[in-house]
């Protein structure tokens, strides 16, 4: 016989909670071992080469004695590596907000397509995201070829002269930026096309009941229920972007005249090519700062939101 928490048994009561307790205990520490491999591949993959890098900033070039914050002091001093900070920022919010506009028009389109259609040009309208950045990217840099440029080979046709694509700084940005926005576009339009499905269709008939435009319900209704997919997909390309390396290293390597480095070509020059693994990594940590404020205000305008939401 129970009697409110108590459970009999053999004459005596015991309470009915402490069992229960102790399955929670187990299925817990069941949970617990089970992210046991998944702890350890980041700890390795992640913890322990960011906390060395850290580490190997701190030494001088010889890797003999600590020197603390000399390499980001000498740096920050360095016009070059001023340049490499503009030119990173340049690069990865130019490229993120084209991606995020592209792939938001692009889903809207394949959203408003009838099914078999719509497998069909979302299938095609993956494939550079599909393609490996580095073979992908072979085929931009025979497009921008300064001698057999089949860009510059259609314009040519239209009376437009000739573009040193790679050859000039700010083509060359431009470029660079375009291959990115190419290559990762697509990734947001799925996003974005998953987030838009998810979106109740009785909140579109009750705004055109209401008398809406398509510009308000895109405002009212679309924009405010896909805001934390945006926001998410977002930070995540901008970490991504940031962090980039095959797509400048092939295109340019970082020319001309290191107007194109970004923060993982710059590292690379300066650590493995000119074997100052130090100040390599001291390049590739002034990434982390800036990303981590872009972190903290989309978290929190994440968490904020849902918090509202389910409220």
């Amino acid at each position: 016989m129970a009697d409110g928490n108590l459970v009999m048994q053999g004459g005596s009561a015991r309470p009915q909670g402490g069992t229960l307790a102790r399955l929670a205990r187990k299925r817990s520490t069941l949970a617990f071992l089970m992210t046991v491999p998944l702890l350890a591949v980041i700890g390795g993959l992640v913890a322990y080469p960011f906390f060395y890098a850290l580490y190997l900033s701190m030494l001088n070039k010889r890797m003999t004695r600590f020197i603390g914050l000399e390499n980001y002091t000498f740096l920050l001093s360095r016009e070059t590596f001023q340049s490499v900070i503009w030119q990173s920022v340049l690069f990865a919010v130019g490229a993120v907000i084209a991606k995020a506009l592209i792939g938001f028009i692009l889903a809207h389109v394949l959203h408003e397509l009838p099914s078999k259609g719509q497998r069909k040009w979302r299938g095609m309208l993956l494939v550079p995201w599909v393609i490996p950045p580095a073979v992908s990217t072979l085929a931009w840099w025979w497009l921008f070829d300064p001698s057999y440029s089949a860009i510059n080979w259609a314009v040519a046709t239209i009376g437009i002269p000739p573009v040193a694509w790679l050859g000039e700084p700010s083509w060359a940005r431009f470029s660079v930026i375009l291959v990115n926005v190419w290559y990762g576009a697509p990734f947001f339009m799925i996003m974005y096309l998953a987030a838009l499905k998810s979106v109740p269709d009785q909140l579109y008939e009750a705004a055109a009941i209401d008398g809406a435009t398509g510009w308000q319900k895109l405002r009212h209704v679309t924009v405010p229920m896909m805001r934390n997919i945006i926001s998410i997909t977002v930070l995540f390309s901008l970490i991504v972007t940031f962090a980039n390396f095959d797509i400048v290293r092939i295109l340019t390597n970082g020319g001309p005249q290191d107007k194109t480095h970004i923060f993982g070509t710059y590292a690379f020059q300066v650590g493995i090519q000119s074997g100052d693994l130090p100040l390599g990594a001291s390049v590739s940590l002034f990434m982390f700062p800036i990303l981590a404020i872009f972190a903290v205000f989309v978290l929190r305008g994440v968490t904020r939101r849902s918090k509202e939401m389910a409220g």
